[in-house]
């Protein structure tokens, strides 16, 4: 099988995964849109086939991302499992259900957060098994994407004037307070990001601030929890890229990677530091005007 994929193009793409999985405008959407509105065919007519080159360097440029957040919170993942330790040694004195007693004030902070964290993936783990590959034949299509990233502007406006009509004196939950039904709602809007042109981080973010966290809280939630989600992910299907589908894109593959990777460690430094002031508002416009124009394009 002749793979046609060019540095350029592997450069361009991993950027673009590694820029748009943090901001809250939608990699996937994005991943579609950008080879549609520079008339890269070779990668527009492989992306909804069950099967093709473009797929497996897309594991790739996840891994990339993934990589570049652990390198980010690289310190904060040291405390959460330096959490696990203290609480496991704990369990041997306390009893194994001293583990999963989200209520109890002696738990270990940095265990608390991991174990809330673990709750937060299981549903898009569990919805992203069997539904992924169904939703991107049938959606990964420019015009679709146009659709739902249109959507996605109006949730992430939506949700911003929402929380604005909570008032400015509601209380802000922590994410030290986070309950496991508040994870599991969170981590459950994730399951709508399989929709491509909806953001995962943008409608976590959204239904972090609908359970009263403020945006830098929000924000770090969202990203530590895309965290272990994108990395599995790509490790569960990277495999593939060392098979026949692989040929002739590993080294653009790499390429694609360490541009997603360094992208992502520049987009989410900027964005922890954008939402300890400023909100998503910006966000939702750009998803609404690009979206738009996206559909009488594609239309």
């Amino acid at each position: 099988m002749h793979v046609t994929l060019s540095y350029f193009q592997a450069v361009v793409m991993g950027l673009v995964q590694g820029i748009t999985e943090l901001f809250p405008i939608s990699s996937l959407g994005h991943g579609i849109l950008v080879p549609a509105l520079l008339g890269w065919h070779n990668l527009v007519s492989s992306q909804s086939a069950s099967q093709s080159f473009f797929l497996v360097f897309l594991v790739g440029l996840h891994v990339g991302t993934a990589l570049g957040l652990l390198l980010y919170y690289r310190r904060t993942w040291l405390a959460l499992f330096s959490g696990l330790g203290r609480q496991i040694s704990r369990s041997r004195t306390d009893g194994l259900s001293s583990m999963w007693r989200l209520g109890d004030p002696t738990m270990d902070r940095g265990y608390r957060l991991l174990l809330v964290l673990a709750i937060g993936s299981v549903p898009v783990g569990v919805a992203g098994l069997f539904l992924e590959r169904a939703l991107r034949v049938l959606f990964a299509k420019p015009l679709a994407a146009a659709i739902f990233l249109t959507v996605n502007g109006v949730l992430l406006l939506v949700g911003e004037r929402m929380v604005g009509s909570q008032g400015r004196h509601v209380r802000h939950r922590t994410l030290d307070t986070m309950s496991a039904p508040g994870a599991l709602a969170i981590g459950s809007s994730q399951i709508l990001a399989l929709l491509a042109g909806i953001s995962r981080s943008g409608v976590t973010m959204v239904s972090g601030l609908l359970g009263q966290l403020d945006h830098e809280e929000a924000a770090n939630f969202s990203f530590l929890l895309a965290t272990p989600v994108i990395l599995v992910a790509g490790l569960y299907k990277l495999p593939s890229l060392m098979g026949p589908l692989g040929d002739g894109v590993r080294m653009q593959t790499l390429v694609g990677a360490l541009c997603a990777m360094g992208a992502a460690y520049a987009a989410v430094r900027f964005l922890t530091r954008w939402f300890a002031t400023k909100t998503l508002r910006p966000f939702g416009f750009y998803c609404l005007v690009v979206g738009i124009l996206c559909m009488a394009r594609f239309a």
